[in-house]
């Protein structure tokens, strides 16, 4: 198994409301990718993305894309040291 990475996304768009956060956390759940989906003041959804580098990404391509009611413009991704993150995140939370 490859050494897991961490992306933290901002995803803009109509993505509050409409099931967005749950639905991140089922699709990263199947991709067995652990973090968090919560959402912002400014009505963006941030998503934090840990495991091996594939299924990130592919959470990270899925957030593109989201829930059927969702109408997602913009998903900024950056690369985040997992040493930042202190002990690494051991399911993946909707907060």
């Amino acid at each position: 198994m490859r050494d897991p990475i961490a992306r933290l996304c901002h995803v803009s768009g109509r993505v509050q409301g409409v099931f967005f956060r749950a639905s991140t956390r089922q699709r990263a759940i199947e991709l067995g990718v652990t973090g968090h989906a919560r959402n912002l003041a400014d009505g963006r959804v941030e998503v934090l993305a840990v495991g091996p580098p594939d299924a990130v990404q592919a959470l990270c391509d899925w957030l593109w894309q989201g829930p059927p009611s969702a109408h997602v413009t913009r998903v900024d991704a950056e690369a985040v040291p997992l040493e930042q993150l202190g002990p690494l995140p051991t399911e993946f939370r909707k907060g």
